[in-house]
């Protein structure tokens, strides 16, 4: 059998060290192996051939048929370019070249055949292709091929001519010296229970469809394999790790939960915090180590079904510990904590970097002899000077923020592993938090607590803004207090866009009876916390702010999010942004403002905005309008690992279909010896080994 991962990508022919240095710097291809799983992004239909009569510079790419009548070098310098007049007979076009123009005189001749594409556009009254593709017309080696594969190359790569054509003829180079197939990467009964095309086949067909329905095959084949992988990694892995890790047994609900459910709860909680309970209880008491992901939109009372989960540990006679990735947040989470125990006996401590000397001491000592039941804190909670006594229960509140080391590092802090409850405030789509959150059960907070309102969502142009000053006069008027967020901090060229800084000169000459406060992500953590401290005393009417009080800032009586610039921010990112209003039982508002200048794509985004205040289906939304988003804290389209493929934005179904499959193989065979799926074990084994970033997905 043909071993592609071995044979290294110098050794092909064509190739050599320059280009093999430079394919595996900007794509990260350094086998025969990794060339071939680097998947064309379109195809084009390469079966037509057009006459120059028929074609116009408003076409998309074309073939044509013919030969070169001769060749014409205009310009100097920067501006020189080659154009060669090309004609089938009943016309003639210009091909036009800007770089390599004495390769291209050498390479190409007058009176030869040639098969040329690209895409025609029109230059003073006549029809020009830049830097088409040309094959020799007696080889057919393009027309005859139907759909042309085009593959992504950076600029970097074209220059030393590594451009979608050279990658084209190197992928040929390699499926023609193939002598047999490719070992197979999926079992038997799995190709042929779900009718997959054989791993050759589809490599073949993926390169080079001979016609649509043979690609859509080969693209399936790959979808499924890449999802599965996914999955059986994540179900095996949640399995290995109930076996190894048993975890405590909160045997009962006792007085430390009852007295503050009779005495302290602040109102009666909703159906689906009761249902989240019962989950959480559930996982507690069985002897399994809970691992569970709270999902609430902005405002569903996860704060209060955390503590009640942390109170079930007390009662039980272990530690909690809340872990938050600000300070700003983990101040929330302790005034918010403090409040619901009032009157209760409960020590609660919170332990940020900001905190040091004897407080600092005092609250380590106190966690070791178990004098403190609560901890809450940031990362500071993680160093190794911090132990408990008996830590029973983690919480990780927005845990996109923290890598799966940082939490890692809180399960050590026990002899067993804690129970760990993580928390989101952003609403995650099935299909994403199957695949970054799959070993995680899920719970969901679906319902407001009682007498919210929703909030009114509203678009408006910037040149209303007088209308919208005149809104803002009369909310402060009522007693209300007004958040406007900005994109920046400071004055960007290349951006056109109103900063933070000019915004809270424009806010104060325009509102000079009322103190306005100013955040943003530069100023000092004491400054921060004095300017924030004035908005949430009341004493400051309006804050100015960027986009760090997404999270943290709870303030009942503020009622108006005014989004500057709402064109430039994420549907995920506007939600969140919302939900800082909303949080009292008065009526608010959240105003969008924008420039006329809108994309479709914007346009439908704030169009969302405005129609519904449910995450979830501006998650599902997001999703679809951007692809997967930036849920782990990195980069924007990817998930923290590159899918090859498949697209969980449109995917979601398959995805389903392939994690029901590998569920029924993990409980069907869980300690990986049955000879059947044998080649599936191997392979997860092989992947675990290669780019593949597993570790951000459990």
């Amino acid at each position: 059998m043909f071993d592609l991962s071995t044979r290294d990508i110098k050794y092909l022919s064509g190739v050599g060290p320059q280009k093999a240095a430079l394919l595996n710097k900007e794509l990260e291809v350094y086998s025969l192996h990794d060339l071939l799983y680097y998947f064309p992004y379109k195809y084009v239909d390469r079966s037509r051939i057009y006459y120059v009569h028929e074609i116009d510079g408003n076409m998309p790419y074309i073939q044509l048929k013919g030969e070169i009548l001769g060749f014409e070098t205009l310009g100097e310098g920067r501006q020189r370019r080659l154009i060669a007049h090309f004609s089938d007979g009943t016309g003639v076009v210009d091909l036009v070249w800007f770089q390599g123009i004495k390769y291209i005189l050498n390479k190409y001749k007058i009176g030869t055949k040639y098969i040329v594409f690209g895409k025609p556009t029109a230059f003073n009254g006549r029809i020009n292709i830049a830097h088409p593709d040309i094959d020799n017309a007696s080889e057919l080696s393009l027309s005859s091929m139907g759909l042309q594969p085009y593959y992504n190359t950076t600029e970097k790569m074209k220059r030393s001519f590594l451009n979608s054509h050279a990658i084209q003829k190197m992928m040929s180079t390699v499926l023609q010296q193939m002598q047999g197939p490719l070992p197979e990467t999926l079992s038997d009964e799995l190709i042929a229970e779900h009718h997959l095309m054989s791993l050759t086949e589809a490599m073949w067909n993926i390169h080079f469809p001979s016609n649509p329905e043979m690609l859509r095959k080969a693209q399936y084949r790959f979808k499924f394999e890449e999802l599965f992988y996914i999955q059986l990694n994540i179900l095996r892995y949640s399995r290995d790790r109930q076996k190894k890790y048993r975890g405590f047994v909160f045997k009962s609900v006792g007085k430390i939960f009852n007295t503050f459910y009779s005495q302290n709860l602040p109102f009666a909680l909703t159906n689906a915090q009761k249902r989240v309970l019962k989950e959480i209880r559930y996982d507690t008491g069985c002897g399994k180590q809970m691992n569970r992901l709270l999902q609430g939109d902005v405002g569903s009372g996860k704060t209060l079904v955390a503590l009640m989960s942390m109170l079930i540990a007390l009662d039980n006679g272990y530690q909690a510990c809340m872990m938050a990735p600000t300070e700003i947040l983990a101040n929330q989470h302790f005034e918010t904590i403090k409040e619901f125990l009032f009157g209760m006996d409960i020590r609660v401590e919170l332990l940020t970097g900001s905190i040091k000397g004897k407080k600092r001491e005092a609250i380590h000592k106190g966690l070791l002899t178990g004098d403190i039941h609560i901890l809450i804190g940031t990362h500071a909670v993680i160093e190794d000077t911090v132990n408990f006594s008996s830590l029973g229960l983690v919480v990780v509140d927005e845990q996109h923020r923290f890598g799966v080391a940082q939490r890692a590092r809180l399960w050590m802090k026990n002899v067993n592993p804690p129970h760990v409850l993580v928390m989101t405030a952003t609403p995650i789509p099935r299909t994403l938090a199957m695949t970054v959150y799959g070993d995680l059960d899920v719970s969901v907070i679906d319902e407001l607590p009682p007498g919210r309102k929703p909030i009114e969502t509203r678009h408006q142009f910037d040149n209303r803004r007088e209308s919208l000053f005149q809104f803002i006069h009369k909310q402060i008027e009522a007693g209300r207090q007004i958040y406007i967020v900005y994109p920046l901090i400071k004055e960007s060229e290349k951006i056109d866009l109103k900063n933070l800084e000019e915004g809270y000169e424009l806010i104060s000459s325009e509102f000079p009876d009322y103190k306005i406060c100013k955040v943003h992500g530069k100023m000092k953590a004491a400054e921060k916390d004095e300017q924030m401290q004035l908005f949430v005393s009341g004493e400051a009417k309006i804050m100015v702010a960027t986009t760090v009080i997404e999270v943290g800032v709870n303030v009942p009586n503020a009622s108006v999010m005014v989004i500057e610039n709402a064109e430039r921010f994420g549907l995920s990112q506007l939600h969140q942004l919302r939900g800082r209003v909303g949080r009292g039982a008065d009526q608010s508002y959240c105003i969008l403002v924008t420039s006329y200048k809108l994309t479709e794509e914007t346009r439908k985004r704030l169009e969302i905005m405005v129609r519904t205040n449910d995450g979830f289906e501006i998650a599902e939304a997001d999703l679809k309008l951007r692809g997967p988003g930036d849920l782990e804290g990195t980069k924007q389209s990817g998930i923290a690992f590159d899918l090859k493929i498949a697209n969980i934005a449109k995917d979601g179904q398959l995805l389903q279909y392939v994690r029901d499959i590998a569920q029924k193989i993990v409980d069907n065979d869980p300690d990986a010896t049955s000879p059947t799926n044998q080649v599936l074990w191997k392979q997860l084994k092989a992947l675990r080994k290669t780019n593949v970033n597993w570790a951000s997905i459990s």
